[in-house]
This record gives C-alpha cells, sequence and structure tokens, in this order.
C-alpha cells in the first residue's frame, strides 16, 4: 500500500502572551537637541507657518498630499482640521535651547493589536534639515514606538523621493519594496516604496543613534566625526 504524501505546512513563530502595543501617546519626548510636543495648538500653526517660509523651496511640500500654502490663514485652517486628530498623531519640534518650532511629524496607522505603526506626514522646516535635531527627532520617536511594545515601526514614501529613500535608510529603515500605483497625489500617479524596522532589530538601533548623538561625535564646529549612515548600514535587512 502506498502510503499518502502528506505536505508540510509551515506557520509564523508563536507570539505567546501578544496582548498588543500600548498607543503613542501624547506625553512630550525630550532630548539633547529638540523636544517633541503634541500639535494642534492654534498658535503652533502660526509659529510653523513662519519658519516654513524662511528660505523655504516648494519642492520641500512636493511629495507631500497637501502644501505649499499661500497664506497664514489657509495653513491655520489645513493646521486645525489635519494636525488635531489621534491617528494621525502629530507631533510639533522644537530646538531645545531655543524652543523655537521647526518642524512637525506624526504617528499614523497605528494598530496596536498587531504592532505595527507608521512615520510620516514628515515636514522639517530648512533651519531642522540635516541637523542633530532632526536626528533626534526621528530618534525619540522611534524610541516611544517600541518603548510602547510595537513590533514594527514603517516609513512610506513616493519611490521617486530619493531624499525620502536615503533617509529611511539612515534612520534604520530597510527596504520592503514598492507598490505600484498605490496612491494619486496631487493629480499624479505613487508609485509607495515601503521600509520598516522591527522590535528585534531595537536595540542595536538605539545603540547606533546613541552613539552618533553623543557630543563627543560632534567636533568644535558642529561637525559629525561618525556618519549615522555607518552606524546603521549593519542592522539593514535589504537596502533600496
Amino acid at each position: 500500500m502506498t502510503e499518502k504524501f502528506v505536505p508540510a505546512y509551515r506557520t509564523g513563530e508563536p507570539l505567546p502572551g501578544w496582548k498588543g502595543a500600548a498607543g503613542p501617546g501624547d506625553a512630550p519626548m525630550t532630548g539633547r537637541y529638540c523636544t517633541l510636543e503634541p500639535a494642534g495648538r492654534p498658535a503652533q500653526a502660526d509659529e510653523l507657518y513662519e519658519v516654513f517660509q524662511t528660505g523655504g523651496e516648494a519642492q520641500d511640500w512636493l511629495y507631500l498630499p497637501y502644501g505649499p500654502f499661500p497664506d497664514i490663514e489657509t495653513f491655520r485652517a489645513w493646521y486645525q482640521a489635519t494636525c488635531t486628530g489621534k491617528d494621525p498623531l502629530f507631533v510639533l519640534i522644537r530646538d531645545a535651547a531655543s524652543r523655537r518650532a521647526l518642524g512637525l511629524a506624526s504617528f499614523l496607522n497605528i494598530e496596536r493589536g498587531v504592532g505595527r505603526v507608521e512615520v510620516g506626514h514628515i515636514h522639517f522646516s530648512p533651519d531642522l534639515q540635516q541637523s542633530a535635531a532632526a536626528t533626534e527627532a526621528m530618534y525619540l520617536m522611534m524610541k516611544r514606538v517600541f518603548e510602547c511594545g510595537f513590533r514594527r515601526y514603517e516609513w512610506k514614501c513616493d519611490s521617486l523621493n530619493e531624499r525620502s529613500r536615503r533617509a529611511a535608510q539612515r534612520f534604520g529603515f530597510s527596504f520592503e519594496g514598492v507598490f505600484r500605483q498605490h496612491y494619486v497625489v496631487k493629480g499624479r500617479n505613487r508609485d509607495t516604496a515601503w521600509y520598516a524596522c522591527i522590535d528585534q532589530e531595537w536595540p542595536r538601533l538605539r545603540e547606533a543613534y546613541e552613539t552618533w548623538l553623543a557630543p563627543d561625535n560632534f567636533d568644535a564646529e558642529g561637525r559629525q566625526k561618525r556618519r549615522l549612515s555607518a552606524l546603521t548600514g549593519p542592522v539593514l535587512v535589504q537596502r533600496g
């Protein structure tokens, strides 16, 4: 009698005791170079509009589904309609020393039950771009996510947005592929590049960030001695 062949079906690893993640909440986040606070207060809109106009370029808004804004009234209306909810959950980034508002970011697509959340709606003023405070803001948000018990932290952007794609990898997000014809943004097709990091990678990423952010990583002129990408690069599963 011929023995019947039974295929071996595989499943993902068990997660004993998994009960979901806590929400990111609205508690402020404080670092050496910047602080993050809940967004949504009307006075914040005026602060942000001012810094977004200082040397800002239209291309800074190119890949976002909104902006640039023709006047402060339009920006105030957008800010109140968009930045006061719980998902996306926006944070305002301030310079730690001067308390000047410098930019926005958000947690979004918050799925506590499966432990995944995304960072997005990132808009840095010219004064925040390519600064230690910008990197620290991303570190503080990532730290909050994994300390709340999330298993996966995502970064998505237009596949043609090379600046955002480089930033994702520098910040320790591994490339996972491109979703073709994923969105329509400002009347244009958007193919979306997906990046993510997971909780198992967080200890190494935390060490990389803290090494880079340490005062002794900068010379007297504030120039970095070690690049963050060199520290996070070994953690990446895939580049792209």
